[in-house]
C-alpha cells in the first residue's frame, strides 16, 4: 500500500478554535494536578511503546495525551506493510525519548476503535493531542517522511497545547539493560574516505561514501550530518551565485529560485537568512510547491543539527506559517 498524504493539515480541521481552547484547558488542569501531587515520575523506556485496547483507551491514550502526544499505530498480524512500519515507529519512539508515546492497536481485537477512527485500511497512523484525534498517514512510508511528520506533531503539541513530553528514566534502564550490541562494522575508513572526497571537491563520491555507511548503520549520526553537508555542497557546486541571487530577488514566489538561494545562504554562513527565506516562501506558497520548500528546509536543519538554537527558532517559525 502506498503512503497517502502525510500533511498535518488535518490539525486545522479537527482542532477548531473552541475545541482547541477546551483541550488546552484540560491539559493545563491535568498538568496542574500532577504538579500538586509532586510532579510526574520518570517512566521507563519500555513505557514509550504500549499495547492499547478498547477498555484501556481512555486511561492509556486520552488521559496520557494531556501530558504528551500519543501516536496510534493501527495494525494486524496478517498485514505485511504493518510488519515494516511498526518496528520503525517503535524505534523512533525510543529515539525521541519521551517526546511522544506510541500506542499499538490490533484492529482484529479492537474493531470498535477502528470504526471510531473511520479506518478503511491498515497500517493507519493517527495521533491524539490533548484529547483531540489527528490523522497522520496511511500505509508504509519512508523514514524521513515519518520523521518530518512526527516533528510537526511535536511542534503542534508544544505550540498549541504546551506539551513538552515526559521524562524517561534512562539511568534506571541502563542499570538493567543488556550490553548494547557492537555496531555492524568499523566505519572509520568509510567516513575518512568521505571526508577526503569532500576535501578534494568530489561531492558525489562523498555522498556515496556516507550512504554506504548509512545503508549498514542507519542511525550513524556522523554519517547523517556528513551526508546532509555533502548533498548541499554538491547542489551549489555548479551554481552561478550572482545569477541565483538576482533571480531570487526578482521572483520572490519562485520556489526553485528561493531554494537555490537558501542553499547559497547556508554555504556562505548566513544560517538565519537561509531559514528565514524558506519559511517566508512556505508562507507564500501552497500545495506541492509549499511541500517542496518545507522538505528542503528540513534538510537544511539536518546540515546545522537539531540542537542548534537557530534550528529551534526556525522550527517554531515554520510551525506558525503552517498551522
Amino acid at each position: 500500500m502506498q503512503p497517502r498524504n502525510m500533511s498535518m493539515s488535518g490539525v486545522v480541521d479537527l482542532a477548531a478554535v473552541k475545541a482547541a481552547n477546551e483541550a488546552k484547558a484540560k491539559a493545563e488542569q491535568t498538568r496542574a494536578e500532577v504538579a500538586r501531587q509532586g510532579g510526574a515520575a520518570a517512566v521507563s523506556p519500555s513505557s514509550l511503546v504500549i499495547d492499547v485496547d478498547e477498555a484501556g483507551f481512555e486511561r492509556d491514550v486520552l488521559q496520557r495525551s494531556a501530558e504528551v502526544p500519543v501516536v496510534l499505530d493501527f495494525w494486524a498480524e496478517w498485514c505485511q506493510p504493518c510488519k515494516q512500519l511498526s518496528p520503525l515507529l517503535e524505534r523512533l519512539a525510543q529515539e525521541y525519548n519521551g517526546r511522544f508515546i506510541l500506542a499499538k492497536v490490533d484492529v482484529d481485537a479492537n474493531q470498535m476503535l477502528m470504526q471510531q477512527f473511520g479506518i478503511q485500511g491498515i497500517p493507519a497512523v493517527f495521533a491524539v493531542v490533548a484529547g483531540q484525534a489527528l490523522p497522520l498517514f496511511q500505509g508504509a512510508a519512508p523514514e524521513q517522511q515519518i520523521r518530518q511528520t512526527l516533528d510537526q506533531l511535536i511542534q503542534v503539541g508544544e505550540e498549541r497545547f504546551g506539551l513538552t513530553g515526559i521524562t524517561v528514566d534512562s539511568e534506571g534502564a541502563a542499570e538493567t539493560a543488556e550490553p548494547a550490541p557492537v555496531p555492524a562494522g568499523p566505519y572509520d575508513a568509510l567516513l575518512e574516505a568521505a571526508v577526503q572526497a569532500l576535501d578534494a571537491g568530489d561531492f558525489a563520491g562523498a555522498v556515496q561514501a556516507y550512504r554506504n555507511v548509512l545503508s549498514d548503520d542507519p542511525g550513524n549520526t556522523e554519517a547523517k550530518l556528513g551526508l546532509a553537508q555533502a548533498e548541499l555542497l554538491r547542489r551549489v557546486s555548479d551554481m552561478d551565485p550572482q545569477k541565483v541571487r538576482q533571480t531570487a530577488a526578482d521572483n520572490p514566489a519562485d520556489v526553485n529560485a528561493q531554494i537555490d538561494a537558501a542553499d547559497l545562504d547556508l554555504v556562505g554562513g548566513h544560517v538565519e537568512d537561509a531559514f528565514g527565506r524558506l519559511v517566508e516562501t512556505v508562507r507564500l506558497t501552497a500545495g506541492e510547491d509549499r511541500d517542496a520548500v518545507r522538505v528542503r528546509l528540513l534538510k537544511l536543519f539536518e546540515v546545522i543539527g537539531p540542537d542548534d538554537p537557530r534550528v529551534s527558532a526556525a522550527r517554531s517559525a515554520l510551525a506558525r506559517v503552517l498551522f
